[in-house]
């Protein structure tokens, strides 16, 4: 299965940011953009862990994308648990071993990143490639795997700043050079609800969809595929809050 997936230049895309089980989000999403023509919906990871229907959530998106291939699941740290423990983990403890081991095949099939006129989406940060296709063979557990399920960006000069909690951390330059090489405009992803929803002169958007953060985190964000995403001003914020859509 391919780790990268390449969106064609027509229709729209939404992207959904870390859901950690909130259903009743990413019913109401599927719900309004699923069978609309030439829509993509994007998850960016993370639907399990955290919220309290983690198992509702994660069914209900693997039944639809067996009906939908526009909807799109990406991987996330909290779907990597069985090969890097992450916590909270109340959706992995639930299980049972048979349980387990189902999620656990699925997950790790999981591709790793979505391109797009301008952008690339994907969990959490930008792998050391020199070209886009460079994704297709980023391997499980290298340091350009590790850094698309578990990096974080700070809006600092810089390029690698550290590792916290095995959580590599890289600045404006180096997310300046890798976009650069790989001929990108603006970066979609989540994973890290303490930085900023825009960072880096408008080029990076990091998104959440999920009540576990509060209602100022539940967003999703729209944007045409025909026109070149130059900048996060491109990307349509919609906030979900507690209303419906």
């Amino acid at each position: 299965m391919d780790k990268l997936i390449e969106l064609p230049s027509r229709g729209m895309v939404i992207f959904v940011g870390d859901t950690h089980g909130d259903y009743d989000a990413s019913r109401i999403i599927v719900k309004n953009f699923i069978k609309k023509k030439d829509y993509y919906i994007v998850f960016l990871g993370d639907y399990v862990d955290r919220g309290f229907r983690s198992k509702e959530n994660i069914d209900f998106l693997l039944e639809t994308h067996k009906k939908h291939k526009n909807l799109i699941l990406l991987a996330g740290n909290h779907e990597m648990h069985p090969v890097i423990e992450c916590s909270p983990s109340n959706f992995w403890s639930s299980l049972t071993e048979k349980e387990f081991e189902y999620y656990k095949e699925i997950f790790m099939k999981l591709p790793l990143a979505v391109s797009g006129n301008g952008f690339l989406a994907l969990h959490g940060a930008l792998p050391a490639i020199n070209n886009i296709s460079d994704i297709n063979n980023i391997q499980m557990f290298d340091e350009n795997w590790t850094t698309i399920i578990w990096g974080d960006f700070r809006d600092r000069d810089g390029e690698y700043l550290g590792n916290s909690f095995g959580r590599p951390k890289f600045g404006r330059d180096y997310f300046t050079k890798i976009m650069e090489r790989i001929g990108k405009n603006v970066l979609i992803r989540g994973h890290d609800p303490t930085a900023p929803e825009r960072m880096f002169e408008n080029r990076c958007l990091t998104l959440f969809t999920s009540s576990s953060y509060g209602p100022d985190k539940k967003k999703i964000g729209i944007c045409k595929l025909t026109e070149e995403i130059k900048t996060t001003e491109d990307i349509e914020i919609i906030s979900l809050g507690v209303q419906t859509l």
